[in-house]
Order: structure tokens, then sequence, then C-alpha cells
């Protein structure tokens, strides 16, 4: 007999996105690792627990696009949307790598309103 398998948001499992969302998070830490090839962006709360993710290669760039200041950029807006949205007000910067890619990224942040 086959086993049923479970949803992802069911109670069997023991998992539920509604847990997620509705923790508030007045303050963060935003960590950007910047290389030459990737940027990844990791929004995490106050302990260190992460949050919210992105990196410029799920933002759908590729090959050499995926050093561009502009990639750096997306890939920063995309993490900071969901975080903003369970009402993060504050957060710190830090910001790892060479290049120009965290300029950008710290004018991303400085536009959403978060800084």
């Amino acid at each position: 007999m086959a086993k049923l398998i479970p949803k992802v948001g069911s109670h069997r499992n023991g998992r539920s996105s509604a847990q997620k969302s509705a923790c508030r998070i007045p303050k963060g830490v935003i960590h950007v690792q910047a290389s030459f090839n990737n940027t990844i962006v990791t929004v995490t709360d106050v302990r260190g627990q992460v949050i919210s993710w992105s990196s410029v290669g799920t933002c759908g760039f590729k090959g050499t696009r995926k050093g561009v200041p502009f990639a750096a950029q997306t890939a920063t807006g995309n993490a900071i949307r969901a975080v903003v949205e369970q009402g993060m007000q504050r957060a710190e910067v830090m910001i790892k790598g060479p290049g120009l890619r965290g300029d950008a990224v710290l004018r991303a942040i400085r536009r959403s309103g978060i800084l």
C-alpha cells in the first residue's frame, strides 16, 4: 500500500507557514556577502536566526551579469521586501567582500527606509 504524502503546510508534519509570518521583528541584521561572481544577502534577527535571504542567481541573473551592481540591488530589494512586511524598522548592515556591489547594496537598503 502506498503511503500518503502530507502537504507542506499541513498540521500532520508539524510545519505551518502561519507561525513564521506572525512573528514581529522590530530590529535585525542584514549580512551582505559580495564576491566577484555572486552577491548573497541574508537578513537575520538580533539572535542570528535567518528570516529572509536572496542571491543574485535566484533573482534570475546568469553569467557575467551576476557581477554587476544592479544585480546586487535587485537581490537586496527581494530580501528586504519580505522583512518589511513582518514589521522590521531598524537594521544593522554587515558588508563583506570587494567591489562596488557593497555600495549598491547599501544604496538599496537606504532607499527601503530600514537603515
